[in-house]
């Protein structure tokens, strides 16, 4: 085994909210995707990152849509920041026991508390598909593994907050999926001109994988949630080498929850944060292979001709800073959130010239062999634990999703957090951390330990709902959040009683939070 190592300073950086970007060259920043020779693993420590770290590397050209947000501040949610819907219709709320949590803060310092050391490693699974992931707590001998999978359009980064953190006293890993985050190619899958022709006329900057010819390593890759689910089990196999708790935000709840169901040996436990419920257009070859012969191209390379000037014009669009702003505009209901460092390395990510090629093959991969209902059926047969993490104010994976999940399998607990929206482990780390170790102890001690919220309640009496106030410190100030547990009981009464009861009280803690 060969072990490398390489430096992790991002390449650019959003500096107090303000739109100054700055770029290195591609040459530079291809150092952060070292070429392997020989099957191994590389590591290094992270280096911290700053909200006002800058780089005074050459300018970036923003397009004039950008500039004129150069003020912008990141918000997001509803005008109140709280959502009322058919999500409610679960269960009641114990009013009794609506009472304040403190829970702990991140370690950032500031107490006297340190978060964990992060290393930056690259994996290489099979020749030119090399993965990136962090690790954290890995001293911790003894220590559960714990495993969290990136939504769409992100990476390991996504999950700092964890890492740091849940790493002071597990074993922590998060992991980019090929074809996102660090993860991309490291090699053109279909050059324009090959190898020897007309070399002076090749430009290492510009997009790859727009070729008429794949690369013989590349003629079968898609980036699909089958590729992603083999690519976690070989991880946890090679790499980690024990049984994980698999956590998965959005499209990583769906692969976590869809590679649990496949093998579930090598899982302690799901948890999933505003997972998607459904991944792909595509019909699945496997599954119904008649119908995906109707459809000749299906993710792979090279790209078609058509799908290629498609691509071209739909990525102008959606890696302009401007959209991206736009987006993380939507998913994030706290206004006061920071969302520098998670805009600067979507932003990096973009600039890769793989990335418009692999978002192609990702849009176009077919569906997953076994549906998101199918996997959770799996998972109960098999006796997965699960648990649910939503954030309310989510405006694409509503909370009815998770109340869907919760009816399947009525014995999962079932938190729900307001106000948050999409990405609740990045807006309320604090929270989740929390909610993360009371479960992952709660299983380790084979229930002797109760779920979190439930320490000082019988849990018996308690079937329905409760809901707590959970208070943290962040950069010195007091900020709150509202947590409402459901268990298994649902009753019509209930449901009733949650309108009447929680819809004031929750308002009003989400407009105090904002202000």
């Amino acid at each position: 085994m060969e072990v490398l190592c390489y430096g992790s300073t991002p390449c650019c950086q959003v500096v107090q909210t303000k739109w100054k970007l700055v770029e290195k060259s591609f040459n530079s920043r291809q150092s952060r995707f070292p070429s392997f020779v020989n099957h191994g693993i590389s590591c290094s420590n992270t280096v911290p990152r700053s909200d006002s770290m800058r780089f005074h590397d050459r300018s970036l050209s923003v397009p004039e849509e950008s500039r004129r947000l150069k003020s912008f501040r990141v918000y997001g949610g509803t005008s109140d920041g709280y959502v009322i819907g058919s999500e409610d219709e679960i269960a009641g709320i114990d009013e009794q026991a609506a009472s304040k949590i403190l829970v702990p803060g991140l370690p950032d310092g500031s107490n006297g508390e340190f978060g964990a050391p992060i290393s930056s490693c690259f994996w290489q699974w099979k020749p030119k598909l090399n993965v990136h992931y962090e690790k954290a707590g890995c001293e911790n001998i003894g220590s559960p593994n714990v495993l969290f999978l990136p939504g769409f359009g992100v990476g390991s980064f996504h999950y700092e907050k964890q890492l740091k953190d849940l790493g002071r006293d597990n074993k922590v890993w998060a992991l980019d999926f090929l074809g996102q985050g660090m993860s991309l190619a490291f090699e053109d899958p279909a050059p324009k001109i090959k190898e020897g022709e007309r070399d002076m006329d090749r430009d290492s900057t510009s997009s790859w994988g727009f070729g008429e010819e794949a690369e013989p390593w590349a003629t079968k890759l898609v980036y699909s949630a089958d590729l992603w689910q083999d690519q976690v089990r070989y991880f946890i196999e090679e790499v980690i080498r024990e049984p994980v708790y698999i956590v998965g935000n959005s499209l990583g709840g769906y692969v976590a929850l869809y590679f649990a169901a496949r093998n579930p040996h090598l899982v302690k436990g799901v948890t999933l944060l505003n997972a998607t419920p459904f991944w792909g257009f595509l019909p699945n070859p496997i599954k119904n292979p008649r119908i995906a012969k109707l459809f000749p191209w299906a993710g792979t390379f090279p790209l078609p001709s058509s799908i290629r000037r498609f691509t071209e014009l739909v990525w102008e669009k959606i890696s302009d800073p401007a959209s991206i702003a736009q987006v993380l505009n939507q998913v994030y209901a706290d206004h006061s959130t920071n969302v520098d460092n998670v805009f600067s390395r979507i932003i990096e990510t973009t600039r890769h010239p793989a990335a418009a090629a692999s978002f192609a093959s990702i849009m176009f991969a077919p569906q997953a062999e076994i549906s998101f209902a199918e996997a959770l059926s799996r998972c109960r047969e098999n006796d997965v634990p699960i648990c649910l993490m939503y954030g309310k104010e989510d405006p694409w994976v509503k909370p009815i999703w998770g109340v869907q999940v919760k009816k399947q399998v009525p014995e999962a607990p079932y938190y729900q957090i307001s106000p948050a929206g999409h990405c609740p482990h990045d807006e309320v780390p604090e929270v989740i951390n929390f909610l993360l170790r009371g479960w992952i102890r709660h299983l380790e001690s084979s229930g002797s330990l109760s779920l979190p919220l439930l320490d000082e309640l019988d849990s018996k009496k308690h079937t329905n709902a409760i809901a707590r106030e959970l208070e943290y410190i962040r950069e010195g100030s007091k900020k709150s959040v509202m947590v409402r547990y459901f268990g298994s009981t649902v009753s019509l009464w209930d449901r009733l009683i949650s309108y009447i009861n929680s819809g004031s009280k929750l308002r009003n803690l989400a407009a105090k939070s904002q202000q």
